[in-house]
């Protein structure tokens, strides 16, 4: 188990509950490496993924890559450093992700979220603590931007909504719950699917959601209720699963959602 995150001296810090389980030690000295190296570049990026999750809620398990977030205009910066030193590089998807590798270790270089849908902006780094991992101070995703870009993760083989219910646990008093609502904004029935499950799974905890946002929400619902459904066949969830929705596309009759209508 990783041991070596604890907070950084400063005005924004976070006491980190756990740590990920890294698959090797060579694998840790791997992500260690590449974080000082980041670190050098001078550039804003944050940690996000198993470690973030585990530092705000004390969930333990194993993960096989880091999740670094920047902002679209610093990932080329980021890969060209790495290419330099020797490591391979490769964009994965030129809307949003990027990819370091060294022998089987690698990391991920996101700079948005679902295929290009949420760019990171700088609004990403206004509230993001500060934490020590291998010995070198960095910023770590807030709890706000770690639920939007798990929400999203909806897939036969994965499914991070148990995470959200666990972030928002232990984590609701640090959610900005305004700036969440305006993230999923066009999305908001997908926001209100997670909150729901989160009271389902922990009735005890229901007032960790703000009682204003849940009334915003049930209210949007009921106005739905007196619209007639959409005229274009819409299949929406590809922005979850691409292969789970793609029936859906090819033999049902749907348009897929970032596709012209016309």
């Amino acid at each position: 188990m990783v041991k070596e995150i604890r907070p950084v001296t400063g005005s924004m810090t976070v006491d980190a509950a756990a740590g990920p389980t890294a698959p090797s030690a060579r694998a840790e000295v791997f992500y260690a490496r590449a974080l000082r190296e980041l670190a050098k570049l001078d550039l804003p990026f944050l940690l996000a993924g198993t470690y973030a999750l585990s530092a705000y809620t004390g969930l333990v398990r194993e993960t096989k890559d880091l999740d670094i977030v920047c902002k679209p205009s610093d990932y080329p910066r980021i890969l060209n450093h790495f290419r330099d030193l020797g490591y391979t590089v490769e964009i994965e998807d030129e809307r949003w992700l990027g990819k370091v590798f060294q022998d089987e270790y690698f990391f991920d270089v996101i700079f948005a979220f679902w295929h290009g849908m949420a760019p990171v902006t700088d609004q990403w780094f206004e509230t993001a603590p500060r934490i020590e991992v291998f010995g070198t101070p960095m910023r770590v995703i807030a709890p706000t931007e770690l639920i939007w870009s798990k929400a999203f993760v909806q897939l036969r083989h994965r499914y991070d909504g148990a995470d959200i219910a666990h972030l928002i646990l232990k984590q609701h008093d640090q959610i900005d719950w305004r700036r969440l609502l305006a993230h999923m904004e066009l999305h908001w029935e997908v926001l209100l699917a997670h909150l729901l499950n989160f009271r389902w799974a922990y009735p005890s905890e229901r007032d960790c959601v703000p009682r204003w946002l849940m009334d915003e929400l049930v209210a949007r619902l009921k106005t739905q209720f007196e619209l007639p459904p959409p005229r274009v066949k819409i299949c929406r969830g590809r922005l979850f699963s691409q292969i789970d929705y793609q029936l859906a596309i090819d033999e049902w009759g749907f348009v897929d959602a970032d596709v012209d209508s016309e």
